[in-house]
């Protein structure tokens, strides 16, 4: 999925500057946007008050949608650059074609990962015919300066390690959790789990004391370090934890995101990350006039215009506030 707001902002995220040094409960309340015809997403990265966790740049939580006399989900062929998507699904599926060829049908608690590098561009689809409800994440993950121009590619992985204890199983997406570590090519430390909850559940899970977390809530009743948390909201927890306390009220579905702070300042507008506003501008004229991005084949539509970037003249500093 992407961001097709077309009043995109510029906007400066990342730097040690944004980062709470220590433990907080930092609720966020979502953005709601209007992706195509059919499908609402409540946005929670970046919002106000809170650009990025780790190297986590942006979240989208969408559904339970039913779908049934509806085409779902529809985004035309966008481009993509300096940053990687996870599509983490708990009902649905979504079609995926990108421009180096790959075609791919993403089901529940199968993780999806593009790595856009240096230029990609893809669609998201609901397919023909498609299930009733859709419901699900869109995540990007900002490639650090090293890594944000290496050669597109994309991977799917079917079968993710999990890690259980009585009345919880985490799934781990991305990065590492207590000894169990995603396939998913990753290129800052950082990590990614679905955790589904059994009602009644009270658990404590282990954390990285380096890292700054956050917990989206995808379904269900649950309690964060004795917050509650409702679905389509997102508590920041900042950093300093060895642990933290999980509670069930009902069965719940929880997304628990987290990796050390990201150090450089970007630049995100519309589907692009990068460093100054020039190279945004430069990407969003290549999209418009080149063959940069490539090309998604077997797409049944246009696709998708940039729109103006706005007059802000805005530059990461790309170093440690």
């Amino acid at each position: 999925m992407s961001n097709l707001d077309r009043q995109a902002a510029l906007t400066v995220c990342g730097g040690r500057g944004f980062v709470v040094a220590e433990p907080v409960r930092e609720l966020l309340s979502p953005r709601r946007v209007q992706l195509g015809e059919s499908t609402e997403v409540r946005r929670l990265l970046p919002n106000l008050g809170r650009r990025m966790v780790g190297a986590w740049a942006f979240v989208d939580h969408y559904g339970p949608d039913d779908i049934a006399d509806e085409p779902g989900m529809q985004v035309p062929p966008h481009p993509h650059m300096g940053l990687q998507t996870v599509s983490w699904l708990h009902e649905g599926e979504v079609l995926h074609r990108d421009s180096t060829g790959s075609l791919q049908t993403i089901s529940p608690r199968e993780l999806g990962l593009m790595t856009s590098g240096r230029a990609i561009s893809h669609s998201e689809e609901s397919p023909r015919p498609h299930a009733r409800f859709l419901h699900g994440a869109q995540l990007w993950v900002a490639l650090p300066d090293a890594h944000r121009h290496v050669e597109p590619h994309f991977q799917h992985h079917a079968d993710l390690p999990q890690v259980t204890a009585p009345g919880l199983t985490a799934t781990v997406i991305l990065g590492a959790l207590d000894g169990a570590a995603s396939p998913g090519t990753t290129y800052s430390p950082l990590v990614g789990a679905d955790l589904a909850l059994a009602a009644g559940t009270e658990t404590n899970l282990p954390l990285d004391p380096d890292f700054e977390y956050a917990v989206l809530s995808m379904s269900g009743e649950a309690e964060v370090d004795g917050v509650p948390v409702l679905p389509g909201s997102m508590l920041y927890l900042g950093c300093g934890r060895t642990e933290l306390p999980l509670r069930a009220v009902s069965d719940a579905g929880l997304m628990l995101l987290g990796g050390e702070p990201f150090e450089e300042e970007i630049v995100m507008w519309w589907n692009f990350v990068g460093r100054t506003d020039e190279e945004i501008r430069k990407a969003r004229e290549e999209w418009m006039t080149s063959d940069r991005f490539g090309e998604v084949k077997g797409y049944d539509g246009d696709r998708l215009d940039a729109p103006e970037v706005p007059a802000t003249q805005l530059k990461a500093r790309g170093r440690v506030r």
